[in-house]
């Protein structure tokens, strides 16, 4: 499983969706160019000293993130409030890429194009959108289940208090 981030905004959120990579071991590509520089100290400060664990592949355009993609024969699976059907009933496998895109704009459609599954995060009527480190868990979590992705064993983290 793979996370993807197209064009970022908000440093703090590619952070933390790094962070999410790190503890899930699911590396993260950056589709440039980015609304900050990557690397700096809103990004590091979001992805705190997990960022040393985080795979991060940066890519320099939508298109070398394709060319990648197509190249390690991932499917593309875009979530978007455009999307074609839920994303818990969606089947995912253990190679996809998950694609997120910019907080404030989306993705183009030429990415709508390129995407082998649209999904949606099914929202009460009449509210707009959920924060994308948000959305990416959730679909993470769920792509994960589904395949088996949980079944490493757990680290006893620090204790409580």
């Amino acid at each position: 499983m793979h996370l993807a981030l197209f064009c970022p905004d908000i440093a703090q959120n590619a952070g933390t969706c790094l962070r999410l990579g790190a503890c899930l071991g699911v590396p993260v590509h950056i589709i440039e160019p980015a609304g900050f520089p990557v690397g700096n100290a809103a990004f590091r400060r979001a992805g705190m000293d997990y960022l040393d664990a985080a795979q991060m592949v940066r890519h320099a355009s939508f298109a070398a993130f394709e060319a990648a993609r197509r190249e390690a024969g991932r499917r593309l699976i875009l979530f978007t409030t455009r999307g074609a059907a839920p994303f818990h009933e969606f089947a995912f496998r253990a190679d996809d890429m998950l694609l997120f895109g910019r907080e404030s704009a989306g993705v183009p459609d030429e990415v709508h194009a390129a995407a082998d599954a649209r999904l949606v995060i099914p929202l009460r009527p009449g509210l707009r959108s959920l924060n994308v480190a948000v959305c990416a868990g959730m679909a993470l979590g769920e792509a994960l289940r589904q395949t088996g992705g949980f079944d490493a064993p757990v680290s006893p983290g620090r204790p409580p208090g």
